[in-house]
């Protein structure tokens, strides 16, 4: 009896910290929820637009602790978090929440491989909600503010000899009492706003490059003139050094240029080259080379896609919005990207893949992405199924800006609202996530504003996002208020369509309907106050209201209509409006006549 005791002791001791990792709380859960493995979590490349072949993954059990936000170290630790959930999450086995008051504090060890030796490590942040400082070795080697995008520090310098490395991250996030950009997050979730994201929330990695190396490129097409620029960022370049492009399709190279490091490389394609659509989402593989005298200093791969997002005014004097230069009606549902289990984290990649897939065999072809910005595979999925993406700005600072002036247009000599320090963030972190998403084929329009939500100098925001990036439409503020600025008109209305407002030179467009509720025994984040735009108690129900509607905004387009944006994709905490339930366990229409319907509205024009 003392030896089997003895032996269930040593056992117990033995076993590694990890293993006493589970999902916290009792909420409902994905089924990927189930097979998450603490040493293989979020494995795959993060960073599809610009690869390397050599790379580390950080992502696993890391220590933690929330401290007062005054506090100058993180003291004890309180136990361990799965990276890359946030701690607000059941993944990342704490589900604890942080105030405005504190500060979240993540460390954990590691080591670099020696085949590594003599380059430089680049320590690369999917994104962290909101601020972040970052020490390594006790050495602090970078802040970044912005809860959205991502970034890195060389680390080089402050890495030891031989041995493990320690990595130290500390997080404030004030959420709603802040004037950052947080989407739909709030201390006090209910109704259409949700639990509060705080840290760590996508994949943290590592790579080696050279001293001289590429740290950033943008990929630019053209289908008028048939060409594709790509812009490198070269460090520590050389007067001499070379940037050499290769375009290749299916393995074979069909176009190339060069260019000396700093300026532009423009590839002019054969006039056969494909163009990518919904129908046909083809893309063509990239090879960049960093070179000096023939020697290859650095190189990286990516793709792009041939194809032109534009709009059109007829001889009907309507404008409609047109891909590669012929009409085209997007349809696609409202995606808030959020997760039961993982909150703003899919449970996996293969997770997130299959909200995608299920929105293309739904019949749309679009999906406007609402005031939230997802990790870099998600928009290359996109790219991949043959999804349009209309990006939104996620709001923040709800409570400056603009009041709500609802079905038209807003007096222009109302006052800006919003503080100096929260109008200079916004334009921080607004172009900051347009510099990521550029290369992304799949992302077609610019969303600044959703309704009021912080809305602020709206005409001016609207023509500084033009000039960032022209090759893209523009959709000042999805819902109004309205200003005559921008390429869009976009109303909401719910829970029919309804066209109370039209623009003969911009694309007006439906940014916001439908909302049918119904609300799924067993698939719910709590058993009551859910709540749909109308609600209905069967699958046939819904549908059958999904499909009224569908013919209802057929005879809008007709009347005008460019575009229209179903709500929405899964339902999300207590909103129980969605296509499919919040754990994606049941889709709750019929797919083959949603997916009709919506066939004949996108092919309408």
């Amino acid at each position: 009896m003392k030896k089997t005791l003895l032996l269930a002791v040593t056992l117990l001791l033995t076993i590694p910290a990890f293993s006493q990792w589970e999902p916290a709380g009792d909420k409902i859960k994905t089924q990927w929820a189930e097979t998450i493995d603490v040493n293989n979590v979020w494995q795959e490349y993060p960073r599809p637009i610009m690869e390397r072949d050599k790379w580390q993954n950080l992502n696993g059990l890391w220590n933690y602790s929330v401290t007062d936000k005054n506090s100058s170290g993180h003291g004890e630790f309180q136990g361990e978090i799965l990276v890359p959930f946030a701690i607000q999450s059941s993944l990342s086995g704490v589900q604890k929440s942080v105030s405005a008051n504190e500060v979240l504090w993540y460390e954990r060890e590691f080591t670099i491989p020696s085949k590594w030796n003599g380059q430089h490590i680049l320590l690369h942040f999917g994104a962290v909600d909101w601020k972040a400082d970052v020490w390594v070795n006790d050495i602090k080697v970078g802040s970044h503010t912005g809860g959205y995008t991502p970034f890195y520090f060389d680390i080089t310098a402050a890495l030891n000899a031989k041995g493990s490395n320690k990595l130290t991250v500390r997080v404030y996030d004030s959420t709603n009492n802040g004037y950052q950009p947080r989407g739909k997050q709030v201390f006090s979730p209910k109704s259409i706003w949700y639990t509060a994201v705080t840290g760590i929330w996508q994949t943290v990695w590592m790579e080696p490059v050279p001293e001289r190396h590429i740290s950033d490129l943008t990929v630019t097409t053209n289908i008028d003139n048939g060409t594709v620029i790509v812009k490198t960022k070269v460090e520590n370049n050389q007067g001499d050094d070379i940037v050499n492009v290769k375009v290749l399709d299916k393995g074979n190279v069909i176009a190339s240029a060069k260019a000396l490091s700093g300026s532009d490389v423009e590839i002019v394609m054969s006039a056969d080259f494909r163009l990518w659509s919904p129908d046909d989402p083809y893309l063509y593989d990239i090879e960049i080379t960093l070179e000096n005298k023939g020697k290859t200093i650095d190189r990286v791969s990516s793709y792009t896609a041939m194809r032109k997002i534009s709009t059109y005014r007829g001889d009907d004097c309507i404008t409609r919005m047109q891909l590669n230069n012929k009409n085209l009606f997007m349809m696609g549902p409202l995606d808030q990207g959020w997760w039961p289990d993982g909150l703003y984290t899919a449970p996996c990649d293969e997770a997130m893949r299959y909200d995608i897939e299920i929105t293309k065999k739904l019949g749309f072809n679009m999906i406007r992405k609402h005031v939230k910005v997802e990790p870099a595979r998600w928009y290359r999925y996109c790219d991949e199924l043959g999804i349009i993406v209309w990006q939104d700005m996620p709001s923040g600072a709800l409570n400056e800006g603009y009041g709500w002036i609802d079905n038209y247009y807003y007096p222009n000599e109302e006052p800006n609202k919003r503080s100096y320090e929260s109008e200079t963030n916004y334009f921080k972190e607004w172009g900051e996530i347009i510099d990521y998403l550029h290369s992304y084929p799949c992302v077609c329009v610019w969303v600044p504003f959703n309704e009021s939500w912080g809305q602020f100098k709206t005409e001016e925001v609207a023509q500084w996002t033009k000039a960032k990036d022209p090759s893209r439409l523009v959709n000042p503020a999805s819902g109004g208020n309205h200003f005559q600025c921008g390429d869009i008109l976009d109303l909401h209305h719910y829970p029919q369509p309804q066209m109370y407002m039209f623009d003969s030179y911009r694309a007006t467009v439906l940014g916001e309907y439908g909302g049918i509720g119904y609300a799924v025994e067993n698939h719910l984040w709590v058993p009551d106050k859910n709540w749909g735009y109308i609600e209905f108690k069967s699958s046939k129900e819904v549908t059958d209201k999904y499909v009224e509607y569908g013919e209802m905004l057929l005879k809008l387009i007709d009347k005008g209509f460019s575009a229209a944006v179903y709500t929405q994709t899964t339902d999300c905490e207590v909103e129980v409006n969605g296509l499919m339930t919040y754990d994606r366990k049941v889709i709750k229409v019929d797919v083959d006549r949603v997916e009709k319907i919506n066939k004949k509205i996108t092919s309408s024009l």
